[in-house]
Formats: C-alpha cells, structure tokens, sequence
C-alpha cells in the first residue's frame, strides 16, 4: 500500500483531496430522548416507548474549513473588528457553514456581511426558532439563513440566548423582510427581538397564553367535537409510552 492509497484518520485532513477538508469535530450530544409521542404518565401498548433517541449539536469546526468557507472567515475578521469577540464557534456541517454569534454583535455583524463587497449576503431567507430545553442557559436559538445572490452562496448566523432572558436585538433595520419572520417567532418561541417596529402575534391570538412550539408548552388543546363525539385534548387521552 503507497502513501496515496493510505485510508484517512478519521478527524484528519485526507490526503488524496486537492482541497484542505476541516477536521470532523466531535458532536455535542444534549439530551437522549425516549419514546415517539412524548407522554410518559401511562402503560406503553405500542412498544414505541422502548425508542431511544440521542439529540447531538455538531461540534465547533477547526481550520481549515474547506471550500470558501475559509475565505469568507478571514474576510469577516479583517473588515468586523469585533470578530473575536462576536463569534462563539464556527460550525461546518453537511456543507454548510454556521457562525454562532453573541446577540450583542448579532446586527453589526448582519450588516457587515450584507455590505461588504467580497460577502454581499443582500437576502436573509428569515428566522428560525428552535428549542433545547436540555441546553442550560442556552435554550433558545434563533436561526438567520442567508443568500448571497451575487455569490451564489449561502452562510446561516445563529444566536442563542437564555429561556429566562430571551431577548435578540431586531435585524429589521439591516433586512426589512424580516418584520414578518421576527413576529412568527416570537409568538411561537417568546423569543422578544428588541428594537423590533411592532412586535405582536402574527398567527396566535393576541391574549393566547403561551407559546405554541416550545418543547415545555402542554400537549393539551382545545377540546373538538366531531359529529357528536368529544375529542379530548391530546394530554388527556390514553398514554402510549
């Protein structure tokens, strides 16, 4: 077996690649989750309940990152003097390139990535919220996706901020659209974007308590009655784990 031929280390560079690849970092398992439909106060008839499910974070990337992610990094911290301070981590998974920023940088480094001419991210596609209720002090993100439609590239942002203190300075004034995405997630996740113009409900109704796509919000709805027959909420219906 010649050099060439040697098989990669797993978490190392491959040789036989014309471009750097970054090490494979190691996932961050957060939770190990049981059963499918999330109720645990009954006997399990259905066997779903001995499920077994590992949650895991992609771990932070080390350099290189490979393709143009490398580029785009060094550009962000020559032209973003907060860089260091801005960015927790930089994650590269399934080819994508994530930067996990402080919510205090977040619209700084927004508008350095929309302005600067070697990035010009000029679309951000919204905003995601996502819940990790096993992630002390972090447990909820809001997810930026955005396009470079002069690059054809694409870069996601993403901040996370405690349950108790869930507050993300508003991004409307560096991608107006966002008005919209901003309002979705605050009414589904509590996630209060500060700065935003007008920040209210945009699906729920506006004395709704609560809020719906939380991993702790009740399973419980409002009760259904269908050709005569009452539909109890699903917290109040026979167990299957």
């Amino acid at each position: 077996m010649t050099e060439s031929t040697l098989p990669a280390v797993p978490g190392e560079a491959d040789p036989s690649l014309g471009v750097a690849e970054a090490a494979v970092p190691e996932p961050q398992v957060v939770a190990v989750r049981s059963g499918m439909f999330g109720a645990h106060d009954g006997g399990d008839t259905s066997g779903y309940g001995r499920l077994r499910r590992v949650v895991a974070l992609p771990g932070a990337a080390t350099r290189p990152y490979g393709e143009w992610f490398d580029e785009a990094a060094d550009t962000l911290e020559r032209v973003f003097p907060a860089y260091g301070d801005a960015v927790e981590a930089v994650v590269v998974d399934r080819g994508e390139l994530t930067f996990h920023v402080r919510p205090e940088h977040l619209v700084g480094f927004c508008q350095t990535l929309r302005d600067d001419p070697t990035l010009r991210f000029e679309m951000c596609l919204g905003v995601s919220g996502v819940h990790f209720p096993e992630q002390t002090g972090r447990e909820l993100h809001a997810v930026y996706p955005l396009l470079s439609i002069t690059h054809n590239r694409r870069v996601r942002v993403e901040v996370s901020v405690p349950d108790g203190a869930a507050q993300i300075p508003s991004v409307v004034s560096v991608y107006p659209a966002n008005d919209w995405h901003e309002r979705e997630t605050w009414d589904f996740f509590g996630i209060e974007f500060t700065g935003h113009p007008a920040l209210t409900r945009i699906l729920m109704p506006d004395d709704w308590p609560g809020h719906p796509q939380r991993k702790d919000y009740p399973l419980g709805g409002i009760p259904v009655e269908y050709k005569g027959a009452e539909i109890p909420p699903p917290d109040q219906r026979r167990s299957y784990t």
